[in-house]
């Protein structure tokens, strides 16, 4: 006699130029987003905030697939913001023997961390 496998539910999403696989429950670190347009201009996101990801490509319940061209319409992730932080600092060094030529740069890339909350 077979046992029946649990299916479990996932989608694609774009955000930040980057293409994420996620499904419920999980946390995952993306590029930092801008907040809602206000008349003010964009506003900004706080931990506990929750972000509906739009662009969604892909969407697999287990039984059905549906993909998008390029993205599926009505399809959302919501989200809630965990974290919001900075990646490790990133050291560029352009050095040029004999011609006193010497830069140093150096880069922090800010993240919000992302817990998975609904598929729909």
């Amino acid at each position: 006699m077979a046992t029946k496998e649990i299916a479990k539910e996932f989608a694609v999403i774009q955000t930040g130029g980057k293409q994420y696989l996620v499904s419920e429950g999980e946390t995952l670190k993306i590029e930092k987003i801008k907040g809602p347009l206000s008349e003010k201009g964009y506003g900004t996101f706080n931990v506990g905030d929750t972000v509906v990801f739009d662009e969604v490509l892909l969407v697999d319940n287990g039984l059905d697939t549906t993909i998008g061209a390029p993205t599926i319409p009505g399809a959302k992730v919501t989200a809630e913001v965990q974290k919001i932080g900075k990646a490790p600092k990133v050291t560029v060094i352009k050095y040029k023997a004999k011609s006193n030529y010497f830069k140093k740069r150096g880069h922090r890339q800010p993240y919000f961390e992302v817990k998975i909350l609904r598929l729909s």
